[in-house]
């Protein structure tokens, strides 16, 4: 795994590495080996992860075919604009 450094910004990198190492579950898995697992809990957990895969793809499939209604979409904070843009035309009030 790489990541490359733009502009020395090392926080933004450490960042995006981060960020990286979580998506592949490096992170889970580092933390999985910091105490030992019985076999037994291994099998537990593990089936408890699979049970909750296949819940999640028969809830997705079900949305899909509308048996249940899709989420409701997040709403999105509203950003304030930038007042050091430039803009094209100057805003005008409206008569």
């Amino acid at each position: 795994m790489k990541i490359f450094v733009k502009d020395n910004n090392v926080d933004q990198a450490l960042r995006f590495l981060k960020k990286k190492m979580q998506r592949e579950g490096l992170l889970r898995e580092m933390k999985a080996h910091t105490f030992y697992e019985k076999p037994s809990e291994k099998r537990v957990r593990e089936k408890a992860e699979a049970v909750r895969r296949a819940r999640k793809l028969a809830r997705k499939k079900a949305q899909r075919e509308g048996l249940i209604p899709m989420p409701k979409p997040k709403p999105r904070p509203v950003r304030p604009s930038n007042p050091f843009a430039a803009s094209a035309a100057p805003k005008t009030p409206a008569a």
